[in-house]
């Protein structure tokens, strides 16, 4: 499965953004999902996962509570939505597929990263 990030961009401190993740060549409906960002001088971390049906999720506890990650399948199309931003969300944020929500590092699909850079 190829996957697409957009969404990002510059914002203020406080505000809001909406990252999609496209995905192309297979549905993924059968797919565990996630999101991930790497900042500067920093390895990447995990933001975010949900199981195929999106019905049980997964946050880190820097994002619990400002972050919600969403999917539609019929769509092929995986979200996160980001509230209350803080220049430490500042990184390039990554979608990525695998067999399960629980074993992100057996995530083996990856898009190629949209950048968030928050003003503070």
């Amino acid at each position: 499965v190829q996957l697409v990030e957009s969404g990002g961009g510059l914002v203020q401190a406080g505000g809001s953004l909406r990252l999609s993740c496209a995905a192309s060549g297979r549905t993924i409906s059968t797919y565990a999902m996630g999101w991930f960002r790497q900042a500067p001088g920093k390895e990447r971390e995990f933001v975010a996962s949900c199981t195929w049906s999106g019905g049980i999720t997964y946050y880190a506890d820097s994002v619990k509570g400002r972050f919600t990650i969403s999917r539609d399948n019929a769509k092929n199309t995986l979200y996160l939505q980001m509230n209350s931003l803080k220049p430490e969300d500042t990184a390039v944020y990554y979608c990525a597929a695998g067999p399960s929500v629980t074993r992100t590092d057996k995530f083996g699909s990856w898009g190629r990263g949209t950048q968030v850079t928050v003003s503070s």
